[in-house]
């Protein structure tokens, strides 16, 4: 899945989870200086972010395939290597980082084996490569709300459970077809508070990721209905939304 949405708007949608969720994730990446990392489908540049906190800039490139975040963080982080490229055809030599990330991105990769394979062979050996996914097949997800609702109306929803590696155990068997060794899998919690359910909602309807495709499906008549059935089951506010991601660690080479 293409982002191509501004990098505000992912930003008002996932960016209070992914932005606190990226510095637990860069706490297993064994950062240090004269290190040089990847962060593969970085977004708007969360994870890039607190990598250039640990680095500097010149260490570190990424790569997203939506055109409108790969402009903001070049915009965002000068002097970061940030190039538009899918994570199955990373535009790297063999062996070019000491390490090699993706946060949030597995579960959107159209063959997450052959992405993670590429981040290993970018990867010199005894490099990390490491992933985290929200698990939302086990209903941890921060978006869990809305699609417990959704399936409330909609039985047959489609929602994103179903996707790799977002269920208890599934990273770390792709790393290991990915041909990675000694995989340490661990889970990443971040809770955020919302001080009214519109602050809540209004996000949801920006147009980004599988929730707005869901949404473009519905006539005004069931969008309202989903949106009274979400501040049904939420509390009231002000409520917290505790996300839960999926990680593993494995060694390249």
């Amino acid at each position: 899945m293409t982002f191509e949405v501004t990098a505000d708007a992912y930003g008002r949608h996932m960016g209070r989870f992914s932005e606190p969720l990226a510095g637990r994730f860069a706490d297993l990446l064994q950062l240090r200086q004269g290190r040089r990392v990847l962060d593969v489908g970085c977004g708007p540049g969360a994870l890039t972010a607190v990598l250039t906190e640990h680095l500097e800039a010149g260490a570190v490139a990424a790569v997203d395939m939506s055109e409108s975040f790969v402009a903001a963080v070049r915009t965002r982080l000068p002097g970061v290597d940030v190039r538009r490229a899918a994570a199955e055809h990373l535009p790297f030599d063999d062996a070019e980082f000491d390490v090699a990330a993706a946060q949030l991105v597995v579960h959107f990769m159209t063959d997450p084996v052959g992405g993670l394979t590429e981040m290993a062979r970018v990867t010199r050996p005894g490099g990390l490569v490491a992933a985290c996914v929200w698990d939302y097949g086990g209903g941890r997800g921060p978006l869990t709300p809305f699609w417990r609702a959704a399936r409330d109306l909609d039985p047959d929803v489609a929602d994103e459970s179903d996707r790799a590696g977002t269920r208890v155990g599934q990273l770390a068997e792709m790393f290991a077809a990915a041909g990675l060794r000694d995989i340490q899998s661990s889970e990443l919690a971040v809770t955020v508070t919302y001080p009214t359910f519109e602050d809540w909602w209004e996000p949801l309807t920006l147009g980004v990721g599988a929730t707005a495709k869901y949404m473009a499906g519905l006539d005004d008549a069931r969008q309202a209905a989903l949106r009274a059935r979400c501040a049904a089951q939420l509390p009231p506010p002000p409520f917290e939304i505790t996300g839960v991601a999926w990680a593993a660690v494995g060694v390249a080479g």
